[in-house]
């Protein structure tokens, strides 16, 4: 074998093992589980109210809130990872950067909350 291709053998062997690993999951979850649908598992859901309704409805805004904050705190933890691999190499200045950008995002969360965006009453 070429010597670049050596390099991707182990992505190959873990592409293979994963793919091995799906199959088994839904192979046996369809031998062992009960496989009769009934019509309310087989309807649509969508956005917490019937998929059945006017295509035009409009969305409650706790929707969109709540995809927001699911938006931010990914972003956080895209942002986390990175930066805590690297936590050696960017020293103190990374690292208040760091706890100012933690701060930022705290203070949003804290707002949302004190304004009753989580409530879903």
């Amino acid at each position: 074998m070429l010597p670049v291709l050596d390099n991707y053998l182990p992505i190959l062997v873990f592409i293979v093992i994963a793919g091995v690993i799906a199959v088994a999951m839904v192979g046996g979850s369809l031998l062992a589980a009960r496989q009769k649908p009934y019509a309310e598992k087989l309807s649509a859901y969508e956005c917490g109210f019937e998929a059945f309704d006017d295509a035009r409805r409009r969305f409650d805004v706790r929707y969109y809130l709540v995809a927001i904050l699911f938006i931010i705190f990914d972003l956080e933890v895209a942002f986390l990872f990175p930066w805590a691999v690297s936590l050696s190499d960017v020293g103190l200045f990374g690292f208040l950067s760091m706890i100012g950008f933690l701060a930022v995002l705290t203070v949003g969360f804290i707002y949302e909350w004190c304004k009753g965006a989580l409530d879903w009453e």
